[in-house]
């Protein structure tokens, strides 16, 4: 798990993201430790002004804590926060804590279909940041 790549899509997502002015951050079940370890060797942790372990709460997602952890972290509301994940666990629980989310639908990735769906679904990180961007263009 240390050491799997990145998508290919991943970095120049993350890259519009950051540079569109949206604050990054990454929140992991790993151990800060591990987390820190998997986004360095992926590439990608520069893109992230913080990077947050569920150690820190010693609750592990998807209990409601360590989305409102992470937005305590941010200084700001639980709903000013996007959960942007692969696995609808992830962003049916973050939304039940109030947070806006975004599914990933790479291959295999299903929504379960009793689901609420979030606002966002793309099929990749680099769709996500174009729709998102424009969102906030298009935002009054």
């Amino acid at each position: 798990m240390l050491t799997l790549p990145a998508h290919a899509d991943v970095a120049e997502g993350l890259r519009r993201l950051r540079d569109a002015g949206f604050r990054l951050g990454a929140l992991s079940n790993s151990s800060q430790a591990a987390v820190e370890a998997q986004l360095a060797h992926a590439g990608v942790s520069s893109f992230f002004e913080r990077i947050l372990s569920v150690e820190s709460v010693r609750r592990f997602k998807p209990s409601p804590e360590p989305y409102l952890f992470a937005a305590q972290q941010f200084g700001v509301e639980v709903g000013g926060l996007r959960m942007v994940a692969a696995h609808a666990w992830d962003v049916v629980r973050a939304m039940r804590a109030g947070c806006a989310s975004a599914f990933i639908a790479r291959p295999g990735a299903v929504w379960y279909p009793l689901a609420q769906r979030p606002d966002v679904i793309e099929p990749e990180i680099e769709s996500l940041a174009e729709r998102l961007i424009a969102m906030e263009i298009d935002a009054p």
